[in-house]
């Protein structure tokens, strides 16, 4: 390999994960004066936890920002080259799930995820937001929806014959539902908290 491929390696991961971390939630309920998220609900800095405020304009505009660094990180580095998409992509999950400025403390990924997913494969984008909200609007469990979303998103990937991004997409998935680990024992146990409730 190259020292090219290796700059242009280190630049998607490194664009991926300079975007990826921008805590758009944080910044959001701050400016709008409700202080610093991560003291609210489960201390999460993303939208479903911003939701818990009551502000739902402020759950939707985080959740189109953390979105939106995701998709904007892998159309420019696959503009530098198509290989580099799925790199920028994992950047960006990490990123948001382990922000410089916040300690590493950051958040569950699922906005960031179909961001990314937008950029690689708009029709497995698709699929990813219809499976959310199916499930959403069945359970109102965000988190069941974004698990259940995320593990069929590789499957879609490797049938419209995309299976490196889809191996991509496992290790992926595999990180956004360790980060969900608590999520799933609550599951488990009958006290995961709804869509919309506070505390």
């Amino acid at each position: 390999m190259s020292d090219a491929n290796l700059s242009l390696i280190f630049s998607a991961l490194a664009l991926g994960y300079l975007l990826g971390s921008i805590p758009f939630g944080l910044i959001f309920t701050r400016m709008a004066g409700l202080g610093d998220i991560r003291k609210v609900g489960s201390g999460n800095i993303g939208a479903t936890n911003v939701l818990r405020t009551g502000r739902k304009g402020l759950a939707a505009a985080t959740v189109l920002g953390d979105a939106l660094k995701g998709t904007v990180a892998v159309l420019i580095a696959r503009y530098w080259s198509p290989d580099l998409g799925a790199l920028a992509a994992v950047g960006a999950i990490l990123g948001h799930l382990f922000p410089v400025w916040l300690g590493f403390k950051g958040g569950k990924g699922v906005a960031t995820f179909i961001g990314c997913l937008i950029g690689l494969n708009l029709i497995a984008a698709l699929v990813f937001a219809v499976v959310w909200l199916g499930f959403a609007f069945a359970t109102r469990y965000s988190s069941l929806s974004a698990l259940v979303a995320t593990a069929i998103s590789p499957v879609m990937l490797w049938v419209l014959g995309d299976g490196r991004t889809a191996g991509i997409c496992v290790l992926l998935v595999a990180l956004l539902w360790w980060k969900h680990r608590e999520n799933i024992k609550r599951l488990l146990a009958g006290t995961e908290g709804k869509i919309g409730q506070k505390g």
